[in-house]
């Protein structure tokens, strides 16, 4: 799932008028924004707001707000971080997450809906293994959060079993900060994951009264923080499971019921959940009981593959969720699908709809769920009906291009979202229905008129909107790629190509956002930008995405290098003696790949990618995505690893190649670039390494990203601007 950014017309810097061409600076100087959450009375939309402050390295989050009828977007929490705002059910109280007095737990503020303030802020948690993820109860008696804990910990019971439990966790905690030997034991895989090890915790939920903390004495008045009795949190999913599991954004795996008495989340209990992506959706009640839980009980047990983003419908008869259908395969068809509570029936919603189920929300009524969907490089907005007789395709209910997520939908039934082009990060906008929807909620074809509720950047990015086009690729099929102009762009002119190759492998190219891989940004001194979604990609259903499966350097391969074609044929300002090839995670693996397969390219951009297959395969942590896609393991399917490696045509090795990696890499170890860079280096080949020590898969601080740009731009022109 996409990390969503909203920019409001206060927050566009001075460039927006000068119109110089996009720069690095430029884009830091933007204010990124989490999803919009609209007051219980509807007047109000708030968000976090991340400030980028290049020189001291840092991004700190604060609480912005803005009336849904219209007026200025203002700050409201800028005396201290203040991140993923959730409102209470009665609009006068709203959480956050701060890191203000060290690690991040779980406040409240008081807001004023009269006049849209805040008029106090108050710590709710003081958890060792501290608080994020906060969820307000429809009740609002308590507020879910999510913390991780040694499992160990969790065995209390009785009189006090939760002040022991935190005073187990606490000690254990400290005992491993105070301790000069890091070394850890494994007895399982998944001993790490994404950019850290697990080091014996696991994500659980704790649930924890929604009461401001109370004085326990006021005799001392010098320090009266250390006198302050904060309400005990209470663990809802004890045991050796993450619960729920890893995640890099998105929807929640959890939710309350309507009347705050149990929670569902998502969770996976296989034995090797290394080799599993059997996450299913477990209920447990909410009581204020000072014991453990009652047992949780799995409810989508019959379903092995992906289960998870549960949403309870707003009168309680049902459960919406996400799910697919083939085990150990992660990008399967993600199905919206609907649980009834009282009878324990499943219904596929979109049984004949196929396309990828994102981020989902129910209607008022609980008469239908919308949700976006990805459609050849957008992401519109989709409802379906829970009434029909038989799941049919949803209704598409926004044509604007772009990519919307973050959906909310008001009482009145407008849905407040946000939407990001390739030329401006998000907008929050709004899609208002007509009357007739609003009277008839089985209207098959409900009209809504979209409109932004924030000011647009609108020319603010002195470049290009993509370009579509079509072409004929592997196996006959029709491929779409994108092309971006450079500034001040001139037809009469020839220009270099930086192509653009994405990871995944299924994802895909379109018209959205990136501060990690900006077309804009890449085109802004001087060149063309091709990007390709080749076999594999998602957006064109899902036989386009399982053809990659078992085929990395076939049918993708053929795709990139006819879409090439086809654009030096049809683009007459592409000078198609300067190209360079520049590709991240599987885009890196291509890059790799085309090293040893094609000469056509001055210089190739290597970033995280797969150089030897099996390596990979041993040093990776999730190993259902290359035994699904390599169909195995290296010692029982060799051959096909062997087929599909890099390494193994180091000897047609020729383009000067600048390799790029993180040590905090876990998804493909940085032994991969190593191995890459040596090789170049030995073979005598034009080769330079960027390592960064403190990233992981991705490059996310503000100076590691801003050497990243540097390095790749001078390497590109370096070889094509001679």
């Amino acid at each position: 799932m996409r990390r969503l950014f909203i920019v409001l017309a206060f927050f566009i810097p001075a460039f927006a008028q000068t119109k110089h061409p996009f720069t690095f600076e430029d884009m830091m100087a933007l204010k990124r924004v989490g999803e919009p959450i609209v007051s219980p009375d509807g007047r109000w939309v708030v968000f976090s707001v991340v400030d980028v402050d290049l020189a001291a390295n840092k991004k700190t989050p604060h609480t912005w707000i803005v009336p849904t009828g219209g007026g200025a977007e203002r700050e409201i929490i800028s005396d201290q971080d203040a991140d993923r705002p959730r409102w209470a059910p009665d609009g006068k109280r709203f959480a956050f997450v701060s890191n203000k007095e060290g690690g991040s737990q779980v406040w409240i503020a008081d807001f004023d809906g009269a006049a849209g303030t805040v008029t106090g802020v108050h710590k709710l948690t003081s958890i060792a293994t501290e608080a994020d993820g906060e969820l307000w109860s429809p009740d609002g008696k308590n507020i879910l959060f999510k913390s991780d804990v040694y499992p160990e910990c969790d065995s209390a019971s009785g009189d006090n079993a939760m002040g022991r439990e935190a005073s187990c966790n606490a000690r254990r905690l400290s005992e491993a900060n105070a301790s000069k030997v890091k070394a850890l034991i494994f007895d399982r895989l998944l001993y790490r994951h994404w950019n850290a090890y697990k080091e014996g915790k696991r994500t659980h939920l704790f649930v924890v009264p929604a009461e401001l903390p109370i004085p326990a004495t006021l005799a001392n008045q010098k320090n009266p923080s250390s006198f302050v009795v904060f309400p005990a949190p209470r663990d809802l999913t004890p045991g050796d499971y993450d619960a729920p599991p890893f995640s890099l954004g998105g929807q929640d795996d959890y939710a309350f019921s309507p009347d705050g008495r149990e929670t569902c989340y998502a969770s996976n209990h296989d034995p090797v959940e290394a080799t599993s992506t059997n996450s299913d959706l477990w209920i447990v009640p909410v009581t204020g009981e000072d014991a453990r839980p009652p047992e949780a009980k799995n409810i989508t047990a019959d379903n092995k593959a992906s289960d998870s983003t549960p949403l309870y419908s707003p009168d309680g008869k049902y459960i919406a969720y996400r799910a697919q259908q083939r085990p150990g395969d992660e990008s399967d068809r993600f199905r919206l699908m609907l649980y009834d509570r009282k009878t324990g029936e499943k219904k596929n919603l979109t049984e004949n709809f196929d396309r990828w189920v994102g981020t989902i929300a129910w209607s008022p009524d609980s008469s239908s769920i919308f949700f976006v969907a990805e459609d050849k490089g957008r992401q519109p907005i989709f409802v379906s009906d829970i009434t029909t007789s038989k799941a049919g395709e949803p209704t598409r209910i926004t044509e604007e291009a772009g990519y919307n997520d973050d959906l909310v939908v008001a009482a009145n039934k407008s849905i407040v979202y946000t939407k990001m082009t390739a030329m401006e990060p998000n907008v929050v906008w709004v899609a208002e229905p007509r009357a007739s929807y609003v009277s008839s909620t089985k209207q098959k074809s409900p009209t809504f008129i979209s409109r932004p509720l924030t000011p647009t950047l609108n020319e603010a990015v002195a470049g290009y909107q993509p370009d579509p086009f079509w072409f004929t690729g592997a196996r006959g099929d029709k491929v779409e790629g994108f092309l971006v102009k450079p500034p001040n762009f001139d037809p009469g002119k020839k220009y270099p190509v930086k192509f653009l190759i994405h990871g995944g492998p299924e994802g895909a190219w379109g018209d959205d956002w990136s501060y990690r891989w900006n077309p804009e940004l890449f085109a802004a001194n001087g060149y063309v930008v091709i990007m390709i979604n080749f076999h594999g990609s998602t957006g064109y259903g899902q036989k386009f995405i399982d053809a990659i499966n078992g085929d990395w350097g076939g049918a993708p391969f053929e795709d990139l290098m006819k879409g090439l074609d086809y654009a030096e044929e049809h683009y007459p300002f592409i000078d198609k003696d300067r190209e360079c090839a520049l590709g991240a995670s599987y885009g890196g693996y291509m890059a790799n790949w085309i090293l040893g397969h094609t000469q056509r390219f001055k210089c190739i951009v290597s970033h995280d990618g797969m150089f030897n297959s099996t390596s990979a395969w041993g040093t990776t942590e999730e190993l259902w995505f290359n035994e699904w896609e390599f169909k195995g393991t290296p010692y029982t399917d060799r051959a096909m690893y062997d087929k599909w490696s890099p390494h193994l045509s180091a000897t047609d090795f020729k383009t000067p190649t600048l390799v790029i990696h993180g040590q905090l890499d876990y998804r493909l170890d940085v032994s991969e670039g190593f191995q890459l860079f040596t090789t170049l280096q030995r073979l005598g080949v034009p080769s330079k390494m960027l390592y960064f020590p403190d990233e992981g898969h991705w490059v996310l601080k503000p100076q590691n990203s801003q050497l990243w740009y540097k390095t790749d731009n001078e390497w590109v022109d370096q070889w094509t601007k001679k």
